[in-house]
């Protein structure tokens, strides 16, 4: 298609564009609208949420369900024990799963589901909170619930007002609502949040550390002593393909490295001279980094990266300074950090 049948096709399409843009804004300002009737309703659930002994059952039906099944799965990830439960699926057996412990969030833009409404009796004959999320705070679900939060809007966003669509985003914001201002007064962290996300980069940034991602071998890191010959040196560097070796003492205590780099610089300045010195000689005696094996593998990658000139690796040092490995950058970026 050339550019100008295309130009064309937009001015004559500009209108869904605008209708785009207006179904944004309506949701946007159903959900400003919600959060300007937060009161005093919210904080009450929210304290029943606190105290809650037991886990927190989400529950709800078609567009509603869906909404209660990310409630339930963004309370699990931020430190509160929450399943979802299907009505339906309640009326077969699996309201086993609710304890008298718990803590129920309906949600329902009418309130007047069939299939919620029929699991109402068993919950309240087993005396559970429920916090109904729902658009009528005169149906019958807001009536028998223990506290009522308005998600109620003036139309949807469906040109027929017929599609869920504004209701589904209120009742999404305000669940998100109760569970970040949950997670905020429980005081749970960053290092809490990768606990339950150990396979996300957050999680990996916060759990990985130098021991995980270090490379080593069977016979341990890449080591000469410090009168080792060039030769022998490189035979070790080579052996071992880390671009980098330790020289360490007898007991494993590291004096210094010798990386390719170092190598280079010393046939430049010395030439065929070079391969007269030996380790002591060649060795950096004071490395730019030197890590520990149980900090951070992240940290590690910003002490290598954030420099005038980076670094690709590293020797890695117990606290006693017994020299146990190497780590390159390539070995933490492959580790998904």
């Amino acid at each position: 298609m050339n550019q100008k049948i295309l130009d064309e096709n937009l001015r004559e399409k500009s209108e869904w564009i605008t209708f785009a843009a207006d179904v944004l804004k309506m949701e946007a300002e159903a959900i400003l609208s919600a959060a300007r009737s937060i009161d005093s309703r919210f904080l009450e659930a929210l304290t029943m949420l606190d105290i809650c002994a037991g886990k927190i059952v989400t529950t709800g039906v078609g567009k509603s369900g869906i909404a209660a099944k990310k409630l339930a799965a963004t309370l699990t990830s931020t430190g509160c024990g929450a399943v979802f439960l299907h009505p339906s699926e309640a009326m077969h057996g699996d309201l086993g799963i609710v304890k008298k412990e718990d803590v129920v969030i309906a949600l329902s833009n009418g309130g007047e589901s069939e299939e919620l409404l029929s699991i109402l009796p068993a919950l309240l004959s087993r005396r559970v909170p429920i916090i109904a999320i729902v658009g009528n705070s005169s149906s019958t679900l807001a009536l028998k619930s223990t506290v009522v939060l308005d998600a109620s809007i003036q139309r949807e966003a469906c040109p027929l007002n017929l599609a869920p669509t504004t209701s589904v985003i209120v009742a999404m914001a305000l669940g998100d609502a109760l569970a970040m201002t949950l997670q905020k007064m429980r005081g749970f962290g960053p290092e809490d949040y990768a606990l339950n996300h150990p396979g996300g980069r957050l999680g990996r940034r916060l759990t990985l550390t130098v021991r995980d991602v270090m490379a080593y071998s069977p016979d341990g890191p890449p080591s000469v002593s410090i009168k080792t010959s060039l030769m022998d040196t490189l035979c070790e560097m080579s052996q071992k393909g880390l671009g980098i070796t330790g020289v360490a003492t007898e007991d494993g205590e590291l004096i210094g490295i010798i990386t390719d780099g170092d190598l280079r610089r010393a046939v430049q300045k010395y030439g065929s001279a070079t391969f007269t010195l030996n380790a002591e000689e060649l060795m950096t005696a004071n490395p730019a980094v030197v890590l520990n094996p149980d900090q951070l593998a992240f940290e590690a990658l910003q002490l290598l990266e954030d420099r005038p000139r980076q670094l690709m690796c590293a020797p890695v040092v117990e606290e006693n300074g017994r020299y146990v490995g190497v780590v390159r950058i390539h070995d933490i970026i492959r580790a998904g950090l």
